[in-house]
């Protein structure tokens, strides 16, 4: 548990672009027009995002960034590091701002944050689960568009691991790949084929009958994809009485129900699409002081 504790950063020049967005977004043609019309102008304010519940904290660089894309010279205090865990009531966040920029900001700040608090908490949850087996956590490609580095950035936050962050970090062939190819053993050769040292390969089956025939060709990795939790003991007990041991990684199917048992059949992976498709935001309010 205690690689769970420490505290991540994101270099601003991920999170930068996304939050600008977000904001032109927001702002639309004119501003906002209501701080235009009901704040005085030169007006200030200081509020404290606060927990509504508890959770895992990711993403606070985006309340610091979208507050200093309005107003440069806000002062803001994060009282917490991506990572750490906080309960309900808890302060993440100070601020002190012009009152028009600062409530400019507010809807994006609470967007991001709430989002990448939801999908670290969840994560957090599913880490917890299978705590003691060996087995680690680890995210899928199923991000939001547009927000995949900030989303796996909440995802180690909790205390998972990234799955590959686009298509060019590593050959993964499934299922449709083997038919286009005639074959799981065909598909791995042309894959060793053409990759380079350095690259990966992982193959997905769906069945024993396949991870024999993957286990011939020596990919790094196996998938074993859907399989029900008496099929991944017999597939860890195969690959460990083979010739070559690739690691094994589960999927389909999981649930922070089914999570436990699937890691103690002794997969070394267990990738989670919910982590970042299905985590509800957290929710975070912003208070005036």
């Amino acid at each position: 548990m205690s690689d769970m504790t420490l505290t991540r950063r994101l270099p601003d020049l991920l999170i930068e672009p996304v939050v600008r967005m977000a904001l032109a977004e927001d702002l639309g043609r004119a501003g906002d027009l209501t701080g235009q019309a009901c704040i005085p102008e030169g007006a200030r304010m200081r509020a404290v995002f606060a927990a509504r519940r508890p959770g895992v904290l990711g993403g606070v660089d985006c309340v610091r960034l979208a507050l200093l894309a309005l107003d440069p010279a806000a002062t803001i205090e994060l009282k917490a590091r991506d990572g750490a865990a906080f309960e309900a009531g808890a302060a993440l966040v100070e601020a002190e701002a012009d009152a028009r920029a600062f409530l400019a900001a507010e809807r994006t700040a609470l967007n991001l944050l709430g989002r990448l608090c939801g999908v670290a908490t969840l994560t957090r949850a599913y880490v917890g689960a299978v705590e003691g087996t060996g087995a680690r956590i680890a995210d899928t490609r199923k991000t939001t568009p547009g927000l995949r580095a900030l989303e796996k950035h909440a995802v180690a936050c909790g205390g998972g691991v990234n799955h590959r962050f686009g298509l060019d970090d590593a050959i993964l062939i499934k299922d449709n790949h083997v038919a286009v190819c005639g074959g799981v053993g065909p598909a791995i050769r042309r894959a060793r084929a053409a990759a380079g040292h350095l690259v990966k390969i992982e193959i997905e089956v769906d069945g024993l009958d396949q991870l024999d025939e993957a286990l011939v060709e020596r990919p790094d990795v196996v998938m074993l994809d859907n399989f029900s939790v008496g099929m991944l003991r017999e597939a860890v007990a195969r690959v460990k009485a083979s010739s070559f041991a690739p690691r094994i990684e589960a999927s389909g199917g999981v649930s922070l129900d089914t999570v436990r048992a699937m890691a103690e059949t002794g997969v070394d992976v267990i990738s989670v699409g919910a982590l970042t498709h299905s985590a509800p935001s957290l929710d975070i309010g912003l208070d005036a002081l």
